[in-house]
């Protein structure tokens, strides 16, 4: 019954925060329009103070993609360096779960991998399939022809349909790929736990030359190698140029807003793509199994299992995924709502780390609530901030009665909410700007017009902000408020080229 009632907490505050808008309007309009010109001044100064954080993080970006890592790697061993002497001893799992993705999809991954200039030798990878993909497992097959000799180990795993206590999803499967893996190869080849470093990777990923050269880096210099999640920037951009002009502005959102996390590590929390060592992998139980989110969960999992000791460290380098593209219009915007919807679904982790705070006594009581605080935080105003940015300059006007409305407040309010507006619309701006810069390289039939055209893409922020943010989130919540059949399985975002 309490793990129940903490599940219905992101939905009670987020529809009790929209009632509780309509209800203040309509029966004082006066303080719900300063509310609102304080509120706006706030998203204001909150936008400026992300937008710093973004530059940051691009510099940082710019710069890391200008290093030979492999190299620094090596001279850190000749300079005898004690956390860089022994290097080639840490083996890298790659572990790729897919269920029916195109082979072309799948085949563009490997590549990458292939291209990658870190030592094969030291790169094992699993590819696993699920018992009941059908035609996904003969792709993995030709995969598993096609690249097998290019890794110390390629390892092809078959999850079992069915198992008790697991869901159909990533999770499950690529908790079964890691064991395999450390049955068939870790364990046999007596390779130290501690220095094998785990990477979890969507069947989309791809990686950047030096990406394990970096990564390797700075898992060992590291403070707490072995208490740490390694996160790295995610670029939706693998097929950028397929996708519509809403589509597009989606995929840059998600990556500027992970750019955004980068520079703030203690909120930072991990997601999709990320890396830890195997050795806090297996005492932890590997990924939960009957989760959708298991990419955000395992950083509590290990938070709660560590009694607070856990941190991810930012990887100032990318790795780039898919846009959401399906072969129509209308399609591509079903399924960039469903998977806006899935990635809204993290909030069954506010019961998750909730219940074990409660449980575990030996957490600080100020990482508790530091915690609690932030995660919460960031669902609300995932579900609640662009409804209440984009109506409430207006709903006092509408609901407050006609005293209100030929008052100079009422006459003010919607100019002074728009200056305060237009002030915002710097950082879609500078979201303008900085999208440019990270195109891939530009098709044959790109041209220069195509510049104003992916430019004045961004007014459709407004859109994307309510129609692909604060609806999927709140349907979300709602679903988990309501809880039972309303629950939300896993949905796997289908690939297309």
């Amino acid at each position: 019954m309490l793990y129940r009632f903490l599940e219905m907490i992101p939905g009670m505050l987020a529809w009790g925060t929209l009632i509780a808008i309509v209800l203040v309007s309509w029966w004082a309009p006066v303080a719900a329009a300063f509310f609102i010109i304080l509120f706006d001044t706030y998203w204001l100064l909150k936008t400026i103070y992300l937008s710093l954080h973004l530059s940051s993080t691009f510099r940082k970006l710019r710069e890391n993609m200008l290093v030979d890592w492999l190299e620094k790697l090596k001279e850190g061993a000749r300079m005898r360096d004690p956390r860089l002497a022994h290097w080639q001893e840490v083996y890298h799992l790659v572990i790729l779960p897919m269920y029916q993705e195109p082979y072309e999809v799948v085949r563009e991954s490997f590549e990458s991998l292939a291209r990658s200039h870190y030592p094969k030798e030291k790169l094992i990878v699993a590819l696993g399939t699920e018992e009941r993909a059908g035609e996904g497992r003969l792709v993995a097959e030709r995969i598993q022809k096609e690249f097998g000799a290019h890794f110390f180990k390629l390892i092809l795993t078959i999850h079992p349909s069915g198992l008790a206590g697991e869901i159909p999803g990533k999770g499950s499967n690529e908790s079964w790929a890691a064991k395999e893996a450390v049955r068939t190869i870790i364990d046999p080849y007596r390779l130290a736990y501690e220095n094998v470093i785990v990477s979890v990777f969507d069947s989309d990923t791809q990686v950047f030359p030096e990406y394990f050269g970096m990564l390797t880096h700075q898992f060992l210099m590291a403070p707490h190698p072995q208490r740490s999640s390694f996160q790295p920037i995610p670029f939706f951009t693998n097929n950028i140029f397929s996708a519509p002009a809403l589509a597009r502005v989606i995929s840059f959102s998600s990556t500027f807003w992970q750019m955004i996390q980068q520079s703030r590590p203690e909120r930072l929390t991990t997601f999709s793509s990320h890396s830890m060592s195997l050795k806090a992998l297996v005492e932890v139980g590997f990924w939960n199994t009957n989760v959708v989110s298991e990419d955000s969960q395992i950083f509590w999992q290990c938070f709660l299992h560590y009694d607070g000791d856990w941190r991810v460290v930012p990887i100032f380098y990318p790795v780039s995924m898919d846009a959401n593209v399906a072969p129509t219009f209308w399609g591509t915007m079903r399924n960039i709502y469903r998977q806006q919807r899935r990635w809204g679904w993290g909030c069954e982790n506010v019961p998750y780390l909730l219940y074990g705070f409660i449980k575990n006594k030996k957490i600080p009581l100020r990482k508790k609530i530091y915690w609690g605080f932030i995660y919460i935080e960031g669902f609300h105003s995932w579900a609640t901030n662009a409804l209440m940015i984009f109506t409430m300059g207006w709903l006092p006007i509408f609901l407050g009665g006609s005293a209100f409305r030929v008052s100079i407040l009422s006459y003010n309010l919607p100019r002074v909410v728009q200056s305060i507006m237009w002030g915002s619309m710097l950082g879609i701006a500078s979201s303008s700007v900085l999208s440019m810069i990270l195109l891939p390289p530009k098709p044959a039939w790109f041209r220069p017009r195509h510049y104003m055209l992916y430019s004045i893409q961004w007014l459709l922020m407004p859109i994307t902000l309510i129609a692909f943010g604060a609806f999927p989130g709140i349907e979300a919540q709602t679903r988990l408020l309501f809880g039972g059949k309303w629950r939300l399985g896993f949905w796997v975002t289908p690939k297309y080229r």
